[in-house]
């Protein structure tokens, strides 16, 4: 039977519009299959596919990727920030592996010890200006515990932030210059460099722009986000104090080679490797010597090869020092090298000069800068721990009587 001769005219505009409606269903099913299948191609083609690749690989051989890994392969903890603000809405604190995933934006939820947030900030080199240093305390004061927290990375923490506040702080921060993206969970830490960078009258070279640079690359390149662990990165630019950067994953040691030595004379920097703070383990001396331009591409190969070949299935054995331990130093340098535009420089310590002498309080009281006439003042922060009066108060010293530079130590 026909649909003209057995059916009224409301019955056919309704079998007509029903007809439509689910070849628009196959259509959009057929739509989203396809979009399925273009995320799942980003998701092997992306930035962060050199992770993918590397979690395949165990899973390959039967192995299995811990909480943390299964989190970042689900999705990606920097694209999370829509379930982070929806908890906040809801004054939540996150739960099982959002807890992780929470870090990538800095903040730590650290219950049992508090039932709050903890920021940590990204400082490079660990200098600030004075109105960043008062801003830091406003936020401090207005989402925290009313203090800020020195870090052994040269670096600030706020303390006692609630649930609803996390966001806030982090735009806080932005909005006075200070990115903290990744300064937690298994990301490059903060970047380290000479506390008295460019006054220092010791000093082989100013840290400062290298740090920045440092810095601004791994704001820059989302493929450095989501290592097998954290990752540490200091320089030490020769100066009175040191910046402990054999106690990083890598350390650059300002070197100067003298005239009359298979190298060509000039600053380069000894690369040392697979430090880790803590745990008594300092990192090796290469006998490396890289120029100060190619300290970054170093820094992305190394990376890269970490990356590529650090555990993801056990997170006690994923730190970079555990795969040079497994291959030995040679291996994870000769790796590296495969990954740059340029050979590296061996040395020996023959070659270049020894390290001036480091003095363990010059970053306490006042000591002469290079500058003729200038000096720098250091004080002392019993466990790190500054009040926003006491920050407000710096700022102020800072302002009347410096550069209105605020700067931070490892110590």
């Amino acid at each position: 039977m026909s649909m003209n001769e057995d059916f009224t005219d409301e019955q056919k505009r309704y079998l007509e519009g029903f007809t439509a409606g689910v070849q628009i269903a196959k259509t959009g099913i057929n739509n989203l299959a396809k979009t399925a299948g273009s995320n799942e191609a980003a998701r092997g083609s992306g930035p962060e596919s050199i992770h993918h690749r590397a979690q395949d690989r165990f899973i390959a051989e039967g192995k299995k990727l811990v909480a943390e890994e299964e989190a970042k392969r689900e999705k990606h903890p920097l694209d999370r920030w829509d379930e982070f603000t929806a908890r906040a809405e809801k004054n939540e604190f996150p739960k099982g592996t959002d807890v992780f995933c929470t870090k990538f934006y800095g903040l730590f939820y650290v219950a049992p010890a508090e039932d709050a947030y903890m920021c940590r900030l990204r400082i490079h080199n660990g200098i600030l200006k004075s109105w960043q240093f008062r801003g830091v305390a406003d936020l401090a004061e207005r989402f925290g515990g009313g203090y800020t927290h020195v870090t052994t990375r040269a670096n600030l923490q706020i303390r006692e932030i609630g649930a609803g506040d996390g966001p806030a702080v982090l735009t806080g921060l932005q909005d006075i210059g200070i990115i903290n993206r990744g300064s937690g969970a298994d990301n490059i830490r903060n970047v380290t460099g000479a506390p008295t960078a460019g006054i220092d009258p010791q000093e082989i070279i100013d840290t400062r722009p290298l740090a920045r640079d440092l810095h601004h690359y791994i704001l820059n390149h989302r493929e450095l986000y989501g290592l097998p662990r954290k990752f540490n990165i200091a320089f030490d630019g020769g100066g009175k104090i040191s910046n402990v950067e054999d106690t990083n994953d890598i350390g650059f040691t300002a070197v100067r080679v003298p005239e009359g030595k298979s190298i060509e004379a000039g600053v380069y920097f000894h690369l040392l490797l697979g430090g880790i703070t803590g745990h008594e383990t300092f990192a090796h001396k290469t006998h490396i010597l890289v120029k100060p331009e190619e300290c970054i591409p170093v820094c992305a190969a190394i990376l890269r090869v970490f990356s590529e070949n650090g555990d993801r299935t056990d997170r006690n054995k994923a730190r970079m020092k555990y795969v040079i331990d497994a291959w030995g130093l040679e291996k994870y340098l000769e790796e590296t090298e495969k990954r740059l535009p340029f050979s590296f420089r061996r040395a020996s310590e023959s070659d270049f000069e020894p390290r001036g002498t480091i003095d363990r309080f010059a970053h306490v009281g006042f000591h002469k800068q290079q500058q003729e006439g200038l000096y720098y003042a250091g004080i002392v922060l019993p466990v790190g721990k500054l009040s926003c009066e006491q920050m407000n108060g710096l700022a102020n010293i800072a302002d009347q009587y410096g550069d209105g530079d605020i700067r931070l130590t490892v110590w």
